[in-house]
């Protein structure tokens, strides 16, 4: 016996899915511009297609299972119906995106029943690979990662007999200096690697506890391999001259690197199929497999409706109306005063304001902003900077400066929180985000906080939960990024840097009430 869908199945199948595709568009979108910007997420491009393929393999098996719709798939599709529409109103896209696999899933697992979802549930659990990480999570992954890298990178030039010394993410070896900058990382490696060796457990057909160690193996793998890399630059470099850190060779390298980690894969894969009775092969436990032919004389039968596939529409239809419902609910924007009013002179500090790039502005999409350095008669020098948003949805909000401080080649060396005594915003006392950033020999400290609706807010996550939590009940999600930096001359300390700003800080904070409304 065997079962096909009813004309009328498919058509709700169909509608379900354009809904679906409606609904999450903005944060399919979004999803897709992050691949096409950043090299480590290039291959997930192609995890839809493997995932239809792996669904395609197994589709005769699945025609020979009697499907029954669950409302457990339905309680899922709520889940993630409930997770996108907090993602949407905290403007956050990988909620959204998220929410977008885990309502897919139930959407399957609706259809199909307990029974049949088994069959399928790692094609369709491989599709998380494609959600990029949170900016701040990337980049926080990204610098401990350029930390280790180096480390290890120097162990190995060492072995060489090579003198080398390390300072942050600096190798110098003397007549040259190497930076290990994000792009080395090791993410590139990571994010495919990890995404092939959860592709490889699905396919290994051994036990479970092999195919965890062989998905997890993967970080130690590119961790370890690209260190090694980095080494094997710095003996070239150190040889045959500073070329061999740049260009085709540097490219070249990373693919040799990326396809002996792959090699490594394999070998452990068929090492664990040695291991334990019976002694296997790994062509005998690992591979692709063509869908089986079906019995001959099958007799097909009409897979019926039922009330959860209506439950399902009706669900989604729900997902795509309260995306509607964020889009365009009446925003309050209280009334404020315009940055071009902002005095020049704050105190003893004079201002010099500037102008942001076009294509920096397209990137925010703040609606009012402020940036120019302010000095005082000392020749003391804070660059200030505020970006406001009246309206903060998804796609324009407020920017961590942990995210994009790291993509203007800085490296933040320390993070910490610090309270300014004495100094109060709207009867807080003021709370600030404190970084030591470095650009080779230039060394700054940046302030920054959040000051939305009346709260000032260091913790990014606090900022999407009020914002959330604002837009709901208030219907208001305007605020602004609040950001003062200074360098740090020449035989000057860090607690000089910090005098400066705190300095600067009581000036200013008094007169944000105008521009930043309570």
């Amino acid at each position: 016996m065997a079962w096909r869908y009813s004309l009328l199945t498919i058509v709700l199948i169909f509608t379900t899915s354009i809904i679906v595709l409606y609904g999450f568009w903005d944060g399919i979108t979004d999803m897709v511009h992050l691949w096409a910007r950043k090299e480590e997420y290039g291959y997930a491009y192609f995890i839809p297609f493997i995932t239809a393929y792996l669904i395609w393999q197994r589709s005769n098996t699945l025609t020979l299972i009697e499907f029954n719709s669950s409302w457990i798939g339905v309680a899922i599709i709520v889940s993630g119906g409930l997770l996108f529409f907090v993602g949407t109103i905290a403007t956050t896209f990988t909620l959204v995106q998220y929410a977008l696999i885990l309502t897919i899933i139930g959407f399957v697992y609706a259809y199909l029943g307990t029974q049949a979802i088994k069959t399928i549930l790692g094609p369709l659990l491989l599709l998380f690979f494609i959600i990029p990480l949170p900016p701040f999570i990337y980049n926080s992954l990204s610098g401990e990662l350029q930390l280790i890298s180096s480390k290890l990178g120097v162990y190995v030039i060492r072995m060489f007999g090579i003198s080398v010394y390390l300072e942050g993410n600096v190798i110098d070896l003397g007549n040259y200096k190497l930076q290990v900058v994000e792009a080395c990382n090791g993410l590139r490696y990571l994010f495919p690697l990890a995404t092939l060796a959860f592709l490889a457990a699905y396919l290994y057909r051994v036990e479970l506890w092999k195919r965890v160690v062989v998905f997890l193996s993967s970080i130690p793998i590119t961790v370890l391999m690209n260190s090694f890399r980095i080494g094997v630059i710095g003996i070239l470099v150190d040889n045959w001259g500073q070329e061999h850190a740049d260009g085709f060779l540097h490219y070249f390298e990373g693919w040799v690197v990326f396809m002996s980690c792959l090699l490594i894969l394999l070998i452990e894969m068929t090492l664990l199929a040695k291991i334990g009775s019976p002694n296997r092969k790994l062509k005998d436990v690992f591979g692709l497999e063509m869908p089986k032919p079906l019995p001959e004389g099958i007799t097909y039968h009409i897979r019926p409706i039922s009330s959860v596939h209506y439950a399902i529409l009706i669900t989604v239809s729900m997902i795509a109306t309260s995306s509607l419902y964020v889009k365009n609910q009446q925003q309050i924007l209280p009334d404020r005063e315009n940055f071009s009013s902002f005095p020049s002179q704050i105190g003893n500090w004079q201002g010099d304001e500037d102008l942001l790039e076009e294509k920096y502005l397209k990137s925010l999409k703040l609606d009012d902003y402020i940036i120019g350095d302010y000095t005082n008669q000392l020749g003391s020098l804070v660059n200030f900077y505020i970006a406001y948003y009246a309206s903060q949805q998804a796609g324009s909000a407020a920017h961590s400066p942990r995210s994009c401080i790291p993509g203007g080649g800085w490296k933040i060396d320390a993070v910490t929180e610090v309270s300014i005594t004495g100094l109060d915003i709207n009867h807080t006392p003021l709370t600030v985000n404190r970084l030591v950033i470095m650009k080779g020999d230039v060394k700054q400290l940046v302030y920054y906080w959040f000051q939305q609706r009346g709260r000032v807010i260091t913790n990014e996550w606090l900022v999407k939960w009020y914002l959330f939590l604002d837009g709901f009940t208030m219907h208001r999600t305007d605020g602004a990024l609040v950001r003062l930096t200074t360098t740090i001359r020449d035989g000057e300390d860090w607690i000089d840097g910090d005098k400066r700003l705190v300095e600067f800080a009581g000036k200013v904070a008094p007169i944000l009430v105008d521009y930043i409304p309570n």
